[in-house]
């Protein structure tokens, strides 16, 4: 957490930020369903995408299966920063990583999905790997 809480706050994210733009990397939830798989109220979670796209991170738009619905949805910008602060957190816990073997890493890493919901994610058919998946 202090390694996130560190990066994140070098690129000005905060710890839900940086959930928000992971998330985002490989999905397109409604507003609604953003704000329940991150535990936020409503207004909440509009007031963190509203500054994200402010800053040209995310973009909201009409889902195309319901058209009353709004998706959020992870601009170019977004996935480029998402993907410098996943590498500066890989280097980051390089050192500690390469203390453990091949299957300690595997387990690390799934116990970390199931603390993180990844696991119910890909269970769902999203799939995304986390800085200690390198097994």
């Amino acid at each position: 957490m202090a390694v996130l809480t560190r990066i994140g706050s070098e690129h000005d994210l905060s710890l839900t930020q940086l959930r928000v733009l992971g998330l985002l990397r490989d999905r397109r939830p409604r507003m609604a369903e953003l704000a329940a798989f991150l535990g936020l109220d409503k207004s909440t979670m509009s007031g963190l995408v509203e500054r994200a796209e402010r800053r040209g991170l995310v973009a909201r738009g009409k889902s195309a299966e319901d058209r009353r619905a709004v998706d959020v949805f992870i601009t170019p910008a977004g996935r480029e920063l998402a993907e410098q602060v996943q590498e500066e957190v890989r280097a980051a816990l390089v050192p500690f990583i390469d203390r453990l073997r091949a299957d300690e890493r595997r387990l690390l890493t799934g116990l970390l999905d199931s603390l993180t919901g990844a696991a119910t994610a890909n269970a769902r058919g999203v799939t995304g790997t986390l800085p200690l998946d390198r097994a």
